[in-house]
Order: C-alpha cells, then sequence, then structure tokens
C-alpha cells in the first residue's frame, strides 16, 4: 500500500484542527435574524447567541404547576375579613418560563448585581422565605400599623423575590439579580391601596436609603408636583425609577388608563407579556385575589389590551412565579407591575458591573440593548422592545465610549454587538478546545516543515510508502 506524506499530514492536521474551529465559531456569538416573535417585541429577534429564545419553557422533574399556585396581587381592593395573605404551602420544581426566556444566567458571570441596593416601594417585604438573608434592608412604613418587614398583601415580598432571590434547593426559581440588596418601604395600606403623597414619600425615602434602582409597586392615576418632584430627587440622588406602565388588571379585566409615575420621562415605564408573547394586563390569574387560585383566575396570558400610557420596555408580567409572605412556599401573579420587578433586577445586573452609569444613561442602555420589535421605535404598544439582561450588562454600544449614554437605534433591527461573557474557568469542553487548537497548530508547522525539507532532498518529486 502506498500513500503520498502530505496528503496524510494534511488529513491529520485537518482532523486536529476542526473541533477547535468549531468551538472558536461557537464563541463567536452573533445577534440572529428576527423570529416570528419579533413582531410583538418578544424574544426571538436580534438575540444574542447566549440568550437565544428557547422554543419553550423548560420541562420540569416534578412539582405543582405554578398556575396551581395560590395568587398574589397588586391589591386586595376591598379588605378581607381574613386577614392578611395566608402562607403558601405549595412548591415546585419547574423553571419559571420567564426565567427560561430572559435567562439572567447567562449574564451572572459578568454581574449578579452584588453591591447594588433596589428599593422596592409598595406594600412592604417578608424575609420569612429566607431567599434575601442577609440582604434585605427595612426602611420606614409611611402608613399603617407595623413595619416594613410587614406584607398583609403579599405583593412586595413577591416582586423582592422576582428581583433578587437566590436558588433555592430543589427549584428552578430564581431573581434576574440574585445577588442584589432589597430595601423595603411601605406605602399601601393594608389592602395594598395608596396615594401620590405617600408614594412620593416612599420614593424619597429609597433614595436617601442609597437605592440605586426604586421600583414602583403600585401606581397611581393622578400625578402631582409633589410625586413629579420626588422622582426627580430620586434621579439627583443616582437612582433610576422604575414603574408599571399601568395598574395590574381587576377581577373584571378593567385596567389601562395613564398611570403615575411611570407617565415622568425620567421613569422607565414597563408593560407585561404573556407566555404568547401578546402584549397583557394581567387580567389572566389576577383575579382570584391574593388568596385565590391561578386555575380559577383563569389562563394567564390574555390578549388583552395593555395600559394606555407611555411604554419604555416589556418583560414576562403574567403566570409568574416567586416567594410570599409567611413562609418558604411559592405564589403566582401576573400584571405590570411583576413585569417592572424583572426590569429593575436587570437594572441591578447592570450597575453590579456598570457602576458609573448615571440613572439617564442606565436608562438609555437597557432601551437600547432590548429584543427590538420589527416596527419603528418606540412602539405604541411595548416601547423599545423586551428587556434583555445578557446584552444589557455585555453589549458594547455603537458610538458610544465605556459606560457612556448611547440613544436607541432609530429603527428596529439595528445590530447591537453583544460581547460574550468569559468564563470564570474553562470547562471540560473548552479546554478539550484549546487543547485541540494547540495541538493542531504544531501539528500543521511540523507538517509543513517536513514536506519543506523533503520535498527540497527530493527535487520536488513526489515521496511515497514502500509495502
Amino acid at each position: 500500500m502506498r500513500r503520498r506524506r502530505p496528503a496524510a499530514v494534511a488529513l491529520i492536521c485537518s482532523v486536529l484542527l476542526t473541533p477547535a474551529a468549531a468551538a472558536g465559531a461557537a464563541a463567536q456569538g452573533v445577534r440572529g435574524a428576527p423570529g416570528a416573535a419579533a413582531a410583538t417585541g418578544a424574544p426571538g429577534g436580534s438575540v444574542p447567541a447566549a440568550s437565544a429564545a428557547p422554543a419553550g419553557p423548560a420541562a420540569s422533574s416534578g412539582g405543582a404547576d405554578p398556575m396551581s399556585l395560590p395568587v398574589i396581587g397588586q391589591s386586595t381592593g376591598t379588605a378581607r375579613p381574613e386577614g392578611c395573605a395566608k402562607p403558601s404551602d405549595k412548591g415546585t420544581e419547574r423553571t419559571p418560563w420567564a426565567q427560561t426566556v430572559l435567562r439572567p444566567e447567562a449574564a451572572w458571570q459578568l454581574s449578579r448585581g452584588a453591591g447594588v441596593t433596589v428599593a422596592v416601594v409598595g406594600s412592604g417585604v417578608d424575609a420569612a422565605s429566607g431567599v434575601l438573608e442577609g440582604r434585605l434592608a427595612l426602611g420606614p412604613r409611611e402608613y399603617g400599623p407595623g413595619g416594613a418587614g410587614r406584607d398583609c398583601v403579599g405583593h412586595g415580598t413577591f416582586l423582592a423575590g422576582l428581583i433578587a432571590a437566590r436558588r433555592q434547593d430543589g427549584t428552578g426559581f430564581a431573581g434576574i439579580a440574585p445577588e442584589a440588596r432589597i430595601l423595603a418601604v411601605a406605602v399601601t395600606d393594608e389592602t395594598g391601596i395608596t396615594t401620590p403623597a405617600l408614594l412620593a414619600k416612599g420614593i424619597r425615602d429609597a433614595a436617601d436609603g442609597g437605592a440605586r434602582v426604586i421600583a414602583v409597586a403600585v401606581p397611581v392615576p393622578v400625578g402631582g408636583e409633589d410625586l413629579a418632584g420626588a422622582v426627580r430627587y430620586a434621579g439627583e440622588r443616582g437612582a433610576l425609577v422604575v414603574a408599571p406602565a399601568g395598574p395590574d388588571a381587576t377581577s373584571s379585566g378593567a385596567s389601562g388608563g395613564q398611570a403615575f409615575p411611570a407617565a415622568y420621562p425620567e421613569v422607565l415605564a414597563v408593560a407585561g407579556l404573556g407566555p404568547s408573547g401578546a402584549v397583557s394586563n394581567g387580567a389572566g390569574s389576577n383575579g382570584a385575589g391574593a388568596n385565590g387560585s391561578g386555575a380559577n383566575g383563569g389562563v394567564a396570558g390574555t390578549e388583552a389590551a395593555g395600559p394606555d400610557g407611555r411604554v419604555d420596555l416589556v418583560a414576562p408580567g403574567d403566570a409568574l412565579m416567586s416567594v410570599g409572605p409567611g413562609g418558604k412556599g411559592y405564589f403566582t401573579g401576573s400584571g405590570p407591575s411583576f413585569a417592572t420587578a424583572l426590569v429593575a433586577g436587570t437594572a441591578a445586573l447592570v450597575l453590579g458591573y456598570r457602576p458609573e452609569l448615571t440613572p439617564a444613561q442606565l436608562l438609555d442602555r437597557l432601551k437600547a440593548t432590548a429584543y427590538h420589535p420589527g416596527t419603528l421605535l418606540p412602539d405604541a404598544r411595548v416601547g423599545y422592545g423586551t428587556v434583555d439582561p445578557l446584552a444589557a450588562v455585555s453589549a458594547m454600544l455603537p458610538g458610544a465610549p465605556a459606560g457612556a449614554a448611547a440613544p436607541p437605534p432609530a429603527r428596529a433591527g439595528t445590530p447591537v454587538a453583544a460581547v460574550e461573557p468569559p468564563a470564570a474557568r474553562p470547562g471540560d469542553g473548552q479546554a478539550v478546545a484549546v487543547a485541540g487548537g494547540v495541538f493542531g497548530g504544531v501539528a500543521l508547522v511540523g507538517g509543513l516543515g517536513y514536506v519543506l525539507r523533503h520535498g527540497r532532498r527530493r527535487g520536488w518529486q513526489p515521496g511515497r510508502w514502500s509495502s
């Protein structure tokens, strides 16, 4: 049998280099082509490789369906004769659909929100679940008995979990920024109702407490100079205010109308999406009240009209899962206020990696790095699109120096380059690919040297193996 030496060398080099080349290509994350979901701003269009939108929620190995969990609402509307929200005794091993879509863990190698304080201005935050251990500070309660650690409605606790809950054993649930600190500021009565004056006090309390992000849990239908002044005060103190673009739906499905403080231009206004990618007001699961069942409240993800006010960003807002007051069980909830918590958590991730950003720069970055809809921006229903945690943290914005604000693209589909987060240390697969590339390079150089040296000796006549 006879073989040509150059052919053998080329074959060996090709085999050695192929795995490394494939690994290198996979590491060059680029935005994909817009998908069908791009029309509503849902993940699927302009998706970074590391956070590409999945086909659907992750499969579960067991546990309760989130829609069978007791429901937490933004408010109860009227006083409950049975008192405050009861603890949940239900758990689940499932990874919530919102977490599967947003994939915040793709950004966790760069930031988990450590060192960033997010204020939840609402009904209070109960620490009983333990998911905020060591990271919960209690601010003032501006109305009603007790302190900010008492949460009769459960809504503030739920939002705090969406923002910063650490992952617990046996469940896929975690907050968007699991190392961020939470500052609880209570401004509602026992039923979750507040006023512009109380909300203004709460925003000022949050800014004075060192919050870099202020998540307003309960909007009000009218503003006023006091509330507008509180928003300006927060900005001067270095805090971005994030608020629902409208109220969560009532049991009748009624929602819409202008909402404050989201109507103010300095505030990041957020609307919610259902699992289908349609904008929703959360009518599906909040109708049952704070102690109801999601199954009784209807299927979340309704395509009811969203808020009538300005929308800057959207995020998953229907059939979300989080912790509640009184224990370690889980609840479900729907509405723009829940989407607000996910955006606030993303803002904490960004500040954990880019602490030098001003509130205006942070606002611009979150808009510029969103999954843009296939329309002129801002879109009337989804604003600049769906928040993207990985791109918000890692993207190098075109034409802007590091840390500087960049205006959102003027038209949908404008590419935003995303930088893949480096691994803390190479995993087994990465180590094999790197070793293969190095060894392949050495083999290629050695092979070329062999061919040149022996080619000259033979006057460049083909050599042959003898058998």
